[in-house]
Order: structure tokens, then sequence, then C-alpha cells
């Protein structure tokens, strides 16, 4: 899956996107029509420890499904987002497979 990633205000190390796009990649396990995806990264102002937000879009054919987290790490962040969209994926999928 082609991947779009963008950091908002920082510049994101190659190992954390590596690990985003493995991530990403294993939803094309749950549903081999997804298209593209596109990735945010962004430090929130907000006090407390969950200050790093994950935006993740992912275009299947008919829709775009979209999760958002936030966590005090952008791996975390990434986890959380990645199986919303996998339940959403999921659901999308057995949507299509019963008409």
């Amino acid at each position: 899956m082609k991947v779009q990633m963008q950091s908002v205000h920082f510049d994101a190390d190659q190992k954390l996107l590596d690990f985003i796009q493995k991530r990403l990649d294993k939803l094309e396990t749950f549903y081999d029509r997804v298209t593209e995806g596109e990735v945010i990264l962004r430090l929130n102002n907000k006090d407390g420890i969950a200050n790093k937000t994950v935006e993740i879009k992912v275009l299947v054919p008919g829709t775009m499904l979209f999760a958002q987290e936030d966590a005090g790490t952008f791996e975390a962040a990434t986890d959380a987002a990645a199986d919303s969209l996998k339940r959403q994926i999921t659901k999308y999928k057995d949507k299509m497979v019963s008409h």
C-alpha cells in the first residue's frame, strides 16, 4: 500500500516512518483492496502525557476510512489507530460481501 506521511512541526525519524508503514501494510491482510493511506503525525500543545496525535486515512473502493488517536508515543497512537482501522475494514468488508 502506498502511504503518504506528514509530520507537523517536527521531523519524524526513519525508524518511526518504517514502523508506521509496516503497521499499515498489515491492514492489507484483512482486505486486499486498500488502495492508499495518508498519515499525519502531530505534536499537541495539550498538557499531559498523551500529547502525540496520529491521524490515518485509508482509501478503499467506494469510501475512505479514518482513525485518530492520541497517546504518549507515536508508536502507541499508531497501534491504536491501526486497530481501529482494522475493525472498520472488517466491518466494511462484511458489508460489501453481504450485498
